[in-house]
Parts: C-alpha cells; sequence; structure tokens
C-alpha cells in the first residue's frame, strides 16, 4: 500500500505528466484540437476535460463531509454536466481548469496522512480505502494521456513521453 512519500512522488509525477500532454496540445490547430478522432473520447480536447474532470471529482468525493454509495451515480452526473468539453472550446480553458484543480489537489495531497490513506470510501457495492483510489485516479490520467498520444500521432504530430521511468530519469538531472 502506498505510503505518504509515495502518494506525493506519484502526484508530482501526474502533474508532470498532464503540463508535458498539455504543451503538446498546444502545438495543434484549434481544429485539431477539437477534430474527431474516435477513441474513449472524441477528441483531444475531450480527452483533456475527462482527466481534469476526473481529477476534480475524486477530489470533490474525497473532501464530502460526509459520502455514500447512493449518492456516487448522482455525483458524477453532476459533474459530467459541468464539464462538458463544449465549456472548454480552447486549451486555454482547459489549462485554466487544470491550474485550478492542481493547487486544490497539491493541498489535499500535502494533507495526506498514513491514518487518512486507510480511510475507505463507499464506490459502489465495495469499500475502497484512499491510497487505492489515489492510485487509481492517478492510473486513470495516465492511460488517458496515453489515448491522446494516439491522437497526437493521428495527427501527424509528435506525442511526447509520459512514462514514470522518464519522469524519475529526469528529476536526477
Amino acid at each position: 500500500m502506498l505510503n505518504q512519500e509515495d502518494v506525493r512522488l506519484l502526484f508530482e509525477y501526474d502533474r508532470w505528466a498532464n503540463w508535458r500532454v498539455l504543451g503538446a496540445a498546444a502545438k495543434l490547430s484549434a481544429e485539431e484540437f477539437t477534430r474527431e478522432l474516435g477513441g474513449s473520447y472524441r477528441s483531444v480536447r475531450d480527452t483533456l476535460v475527462h482527466i481534469v474532470a476526473g481529477e476534480v471529482g475524486w477530489l470533490r468525493y474525497w473532501n464530502l463531509p460526509e459520502v455514500s454509495a447512493g449518492m456516487l451515480h448522482e455525483f458524477w452526473k453532476r459533474l459530467n454536466a459541468e464539464f462538458d468539453p463544449e465549456q472548454f472550446p480552447t486549451l486555454s480553458e482547459v489549462k485554466a481548469k487544470w491550474e485550478m484543480v492542481e493547487k486544490e489537489q497539491r493541498e489535499f495531497v500535502e494533507g495526506v496522512t498514513e491514518e487518512s490513506l486507510g480511510k475507505t470510501y463507499p464506490i459502489g457495492k465495495v469499500q475502497i480505502c484512499l491510497a487505492q483510489l489515489l492510485q487509481h485516479l492517478a492510473n486513470h490520467s495516465t492511460y488517458h494521456r496515453g489515448q491522446v498520444a494516439m491522437m497526437m500521432r493521428q495527427l501527424g504530430r509528435e506525442a511526447v513521453e509520459t512514462d514514470f521511468c522518464e519522469f524519475l530519469m529526469g528529476r536526477e538531472e
């Protein structure tokens, strides 16, 4: 199971990888950014909005004063409406939301304790501890960043490396 330092490193990596992908997306034209390419989400924009929505959603869920399994469906439904990709027509709007989320996420991660990592949250019919949900969130973002890399190649653009090992090697420089 993750400890405090593991969580901090994991989310330092997550932020690094997110900004690398956002930097690559900045090289796209407005049309390329929103072009339908298939996949889980139809465009680079839609996929980036989905990633940031996931990061916002989990952070909000963990900060709720009280949670229940029954409320989760409605919670995500409201979040998905808030993060309709059409509300983010340009990369600038996506980046602005990311900056806000990153600040809140950084504060949350810094406040994680060994005790809080063991706190469980209802997800469907099971209880999952915060440490595992933090791993899930980072993994979710990694999965969708990989989809953005594929989309960048479909657009004839260069995809950036976001492997954890790349991040670790860069920290040594």
